[in-house]
């Protein structure tokens, strides 16, 4: 398979977010609506006498399968930028993601990045740090991660950081992109390189625990600046993604 066929394969549940008696103010509400504007999420607001206050639930056919504090939130996504992941601002130690987002894995998302909007692609980065986390404390297993061009390692001072951090531990990190730039000796990654559309547009982050279980991120770039991608923490396409890159790529 290739990684565009994975992303057409993804058939979830519509998934809505409802924000439950909330104290912050409109713009907050507004600024969750915006990040998922044209996504299959729903989000609205109740207010509930019983309930927690500035809560978020993630409902799925009905039923609540998560619940996160809105400020996990909008520290996670809402009030914040790319840049803080490039930059390393924002390191492994904070990547934690809050449960109501982790939970729309096996949602298709359709994004734009950069000039476009600022906040589409976000949700995408914040999921791949999560996962790079996963990884970091398992410390061990095995993580493939693509970059489009290897040369992105190494120009973004944040994602040079959280390799080098993970080529610390006991994982087996593999990188993969467009040769135009390498490695050096010292860092203990496994690049690899080529010209095909899975190396020039594909995106994913796996990772897997050495006795099974692990996450995925897989996107891929339509057109250069338009992204589609879904993640997902279930064992059987967890695996076969794992596969599909090992042999293919």
């Amino acid at each position: 398979m290739t990684l565009s066929e994975f992303i057409e394969d993804v058939d979830a549940p519509q998934a809505s977010l409802v924000v439950v008696n909330r104290d912050q103010p409109m713009p907050v509400q507004r600024m969750l609506e915006g990040l998922f504007e044209g996504q299959p999420v729903a989000v609205s607001e109740a207010d509930l006498p019983e309930g927690e206050r500035d809560v978020v639930l993630l409902v799925r056919d009905g039923d609540i399968v998560a619940s996160s504090p809105l400020s996990a939130v909008m520290d996670a996504v809402l009030l914040v930028n790319s840049d803080l992941f490039i930059t390393g601002s924002r390191g492994l130690e904070d990547a934690e993601l809050p449960a109501v987002l982790a939970g729309l894995e096996d949602t298709r998302f359709d994004v734009r990045g950069y000039p476009e909007t600022e906040k589409d692609k976000l949700l995408l980065i914040a999921v791949s740090r999560a996962i790079e986390r996963e990884a970091w404390l398992a410390g061990e297993g095995r993580l493939r991660s693509a970059f489009q061009r290897l040369s992105r390692m190494n120009d973004e001072s944040g994602t040079r950081a959280v390799y080098e951090t993970l080529a610390e531990t006991d994982v087996d990190v593999h990188v993969y992109g467009t040769p135009d730039w390498m490695p050096p000796v010292g860092f203990d990654v496994t690049a690899h390189a080529g010209y095909g559309d899975d190396f020039r547009r594909g995106w994913f982050v796996v990772f897997r625990r050495p006795e099974g279980g692990g996450t995925a991120l897989v996107a891929y770039a339509d057109t250069p600046r338009q992204w589609s991608g879904f993640w997902t923490s279930r064992d059987d396409v967890v695996d076969a993604v794992a596969k599909d890159v090992a042999y293919r790529l």
